[in-house]
């Protein structure tokens, strides 16, 4: 073997690494929402979350910024402490719902009318992935900064 030639295990660990690198936590929030509504673990809107919550068979929870009604995101936010679940806050309901799955689609898959919803709750992630990974690593570095 030369110099020049790299072994194809060092190059499939390079690629891994850049992987994780580009990962971010939204995109691996998408990942992981769209693997629990498959694996049919994935809870969405007040009623559906608050009995998830209540229940303590919620592992993640999302939270939507502008949700305008500040009672339920006391509510949400309650339960979740009570039942010492991780929240995320997420920026746009629309984004949520759409990430939920509570979109239409066009022929080329982008998203062409999304229904809002300011919570979900995930109650099985489902299989494990790299993106449930990134977001578990990142969730227990916001934990040890709170502590």
């Amino acid at each position: 073997m030369s110099e020049e030639e790299v072994p194809a295990e060092e190059i499939a660990e390079e690629e891994v690494e850049e992987e994780v690198a580009e990962m971010n936590v939204l995109d691996a929030l998408k990942e992981v929402l769209k693997k629990a509504l498959v694996h049919d673990g994935l809870r969405k809107g007040l009623h559906e979350c608050a009995k998830a919550l209540d229940r303590r068979s919620a592992r993640l929870c999302c939270l939507a910024k502008d949700c305008e009604n500040e009672e339920y995101k006391k509510l949400i936010r309650a339960l979740c402490a009570e039942g010492e679940v991780s929240v995320i806050m997420v920026d746009s309901g629309k984004d949520l719902g759409a990430w939920c799955g509570l979109a239409k689609l066009d022929a080329d898959g982008e998203v062409k009318k999304a229904v809002r919803t300011s919570c979900a709750v995930i109650t099985d992630f489902g299989e494990e992935t790299r993106a449930l990974t990134v977001l578990l690593d990142y969730l227990q570095k916001q934990a040890d900064g709170e502590e």
